[in-house]
């Protein structure tokens, strides 16, 4: 877990000096040759900086130990700032860049001697998002190898929302660099700054899409989704084997972090076992999952009648299936 966290740290630190630099880049570039759509990049680069910097508060604050205030730890911190983060894409990136452009459109705009600059400075940009979507998405490789998923599943079941965010900004960097470029050559053939306005607002249409994309992953996270269905259903199969075991009843699931998982399982143990016998039962599926899945945080085992006919329906309602028919 801590090799994970250590990845996400170096994906997210990569992405912040490469933003960085290029916006700073891409400002000056801007600002030389009065192209609309490199301000409007400046400030895509300067809103996924400021982004890296809610990322990397997200890593550090939710490595924080469980206390009495929040027995559960604060896995969940990471949800919340990467949420934060993708507001500050929406606000300081998208908006901004839909300004821009349509302000270009408006009020027109002439380029200077130094439309070269940009060409310069958009190349260099290449460069520098170009690695950092590369180390995102070695990252995302691996994860979704280590999970045997496909790379479309590892981004959309991942638990870690750092480098989901990271390769999507820098997909969107590279495409945002790629409709500045050609909104640059089409104002410098044609004379119209029309073509850097419309430029613009495709860049901010791609950076709010991107937010509320990356939004959406943060909201069902923090809502408390359940752990990967495959897990789910090692876990029932590990706990049906057990002998003291006569059938699952239900099964809760839900993601307190990144590789922390929170799990509530109700059983319906063999009548003949004494209490003692169902004690001892516990302790030992317990320590028995956590080596078998690493990723479970904390463990409820609740002993329960399958008869229960108020508990058979909720599984039912919120499964559409109960664990004990199967």
């Amino acid at each position: 877990m801590s090799e994970k966290k250590d990845q996400s740290l170096v994906t997210v630190l990569i992405a912040l000096l490469a933003n960085l630099g290029v916006g700073i880049a891409k400002l000056v570039a801007g600002l030389l040759s009065g192209s609309g759509a490199l301000l409007s990049e400046a400030a895509h680069s300067m809103g996924d900086t400021s982004t890296q910097v809610l990322l990397l508060t997200a890593v550090r604050r939710s490595q924080k130990p469980a206390d009495r205030q929040y027995p559960f730890g604060y896995g969940k911190d990471r949800y919340f700032w990467s949420l934060l983060a993708a507001m500050g894409i929406l606000v300081s990136g998208a908006a901004f860049s839909v300004y821009e452009g349509v302000r270009t459109i408006v009020e027109g705009g002439e380029q200077t001697a130094y439309v070269w600059v940009n060409y310069l400075v958009l190349g260099i940009a290449l460069v520098l998002e170009g690695s950092s979507l590369f180390q995102a998405t070695r990252q995302v490789k691996n994860e979704a190898a280590e999970h045997r998923r496909s790379v479309p599943g590892q981004l959309e079941g991942s638990d870690d929302p750092a480098p989901r965010a990271v390769l999507m900004e820098d997909s969107a960097a590279v495409v945002g660099i790629v409709l500045a470029g050609g909104g640059v050559a089409l104002h410098q053939l044609t004379g119209q700054a029309i073509w850097d306005g419309i430029a613009s607002i495709l860049i901010g249409v791609l950076l709010a899409v991107v937010a509320v994309l990356l939004a959406g992953t943060s909201r069902r996270l923090l809502l408390g989704r359940q752990a990967d269905g495959r897990m789910i259903r090692a876990i029932e199969q590990r706990l049906e084997q057990q002998p003291e075991v006569d059938d699952v009843v239900d099964l809760l699931t839900m993601m307190t972090g990144t590789d922390r998982v929170l799990l509530c399982a109700r059983v319906d143990f063999v009548n003949t076992y004494s209490a003692g016998d169902v004690e001892q039962a516990c302790m030992r599926i317990d320590d028995e999952l956590r080596k078998e899945f690493p990723d479970l945080d904390e463990i409820f085992i609740q002993p329960v009648p399958r008869s229960d006919q108020d508990l058979r329906d909720r599984v039912l309602r919120r499964y559409g299936h109960v664990f004990a028919d199967e």
